[in-house]
């Protein structure tokens, strides 16, 4: 795939024309409305280069963000206004926030938009004609975005988190005025695409979070390509109990047992090794003042609360053996945790594994954290993002990527 880079617009100018940027704000927040507060400003940050050289060029920048999945219609907690204010404090170039997506505020405040400035549009979710399937809706749509420009504006993408999705700021924008690849997306696809062409070897990937079932089609897009499958997480009790084992009141996808017994079989002739967890740490309920034991996997019902227990986190054992793999590979992709790492009694597998990528970068290994609640974890447990060749902004774009899918949003960019 060949792209226009950032660099190639600043090289034709902006000064003093608008350039309408898809960003990626989409932060977790807590708190009550109407204080709600970032907790985690790691894509904030990320967007923050991109936003800088064009201001420092001279541009005048209409960012288009979203946040959660609010249903076509404005919604107070899924205001971007929380993201904006945190962008104002980390920012060195001024910003502004419109109340609506392409209504008054937004044509005002684009219109009084000064050069080096940066004015952020409400949550585009909050007009149902973004998420649209009709070509059509979503085409007006984009229409009423690309006229805040004023008729010289320029696109660019630097939303990778939202590249997998066919929506009006991602994939119709994109048609409509020049557009370019952002500096983050850029990253973003140099390294995936480090681990899909001839990665160094041993390829180790490691696979956590809660259902097999988000994982099925990367797993068999990487079965044959990876040297070692690494499975931790919710997804782990699938894979034990499709191996014969009983797994107690964790959680069980019975409806894909079959698939994955397949993926057990098909990877010893593809050369591929699975690497499952030796003990679990079963808890007697999900909350954070959970009793608990680690119990050998393959005899998960053995303890204290029997048929009861539920595995939140990967064993000792299993954590030692996944950072020895780890230790041993040239290239690591990471997506998803081992245990419910929110909570500090199962939280130890999810540490083993970050600090073993971080030991493996500093030895000289390619290691790929691949978004969404693994880069939430590394920061939550405390470790510093240089730590790590890569965290992706977009954990559900990188698996599609990996699983050898169209992404709409870098299609749309094509030369």
């Amino acid at each position: 795939m060949s792209y226009s880079s950032l660099d190639d617009l600043l090289s034709v100018g902006v000064r003093g024309r608008r350039v309408l940027v898809r960003s990626d704000l989409n932060v977790p927040l807590e708190g009550d409305l109407p204080n709600l507060r970032v907790t985690d400003d790691g894509r904030i940050r990320a967007s923050l280069p991109v936003l800088r050289k064009l201001t420092e060029a001279g541009a005048a920048v209409i960012v288009m963000a979203h946040l959660g999945r609010p249903k076509g219609a404005p919604e107070e907690k899924y205001s971007l206004k929380p993201a904006v204010d945190r962008l104002a404090e980390l920012a060195d170039f001024s910003v502004t926030f419109a109340e609506d997506v392409t209504g008054p505020s937004a044509r005002e405040r684009a219109d009084a938009l000064s050069e080096g400035s940066v004015l952020v549009l409400q949550n585009v979710r909050f007009d149902a004609r973004e998420t649209s399937k009709d070509d059509s809706e979503r085409a007006a749509f984009a229409d009423e975005l690309v006229e805040l420009t004023g008729g010289n504006g320029a696109y660019v993408d630097d939303a990778f988190g939202a590249v997998h999705r066919k929506h009006a700021s991602v994939y119709d924008v994109a048609s409509l005025l020049p557009a370019y690849q952002g500096d983050l997306v850029k990253a973003e696809v140099d390294v995936l695409q480090r681990l899909t062409t001839e990665p160094e070897r041993p390829f180790v990937v490691v696979l956590g979070g809660s259902k097999v079932s988000d994982k099925l089609a990367v797993i068999e897009n990487l079965i044959g390509t990876a040297d070692r499958l690494l499975v931790g997480g919710g997804m782990v009790f699938t894979f034990l109990a499709a191996q014969g084992h009983s797994v107690g009141a964790s959680l069980l996808e019975e409806d894909q047992l079959d698939v994955v017994r397949g993926y057990l079989g098909r990877a010893k002739e593809a050369g591929t090794e699975f690497v499952l967890p030796t003990d679990i740490v079963v808890a007697d309920k999900f909350a954070a003042d959970a009793g608990h034991e680690t119990l050998a996997a393959d005899a998960m019902e053995s303890g204290q609360y029997g048929a009861t227990g539920l595995g939140l986190d990967i064993g000792p054992e299993s954590g030692e053996a996944f950072a020895r793999h780890i230790g041993q590979a040239r290239t690591v992709f990471w997506n998803g945790p081992m245990g419910v790492f929110e909570f500090d009694a199962f939280a130890a597998g999810t540490k083993a594994v970050a600090q073993a990528l971080a030991d493996a970068t500093a030895s000289g290994a390619l290691t790929v954290v691949g978004g969404g609640d693994s880069a939430a974890a590394v920061r939550g447990l405390g470790f510093d993002e240089s730590s790590f060749s890569h965290i992706s902004t977009g954990g559900g774009a990188s698996l599609e990527y990996l699983e050898g899918k169209e992404l709409p949003g870098l299609t749309a960019l094509q030369r």
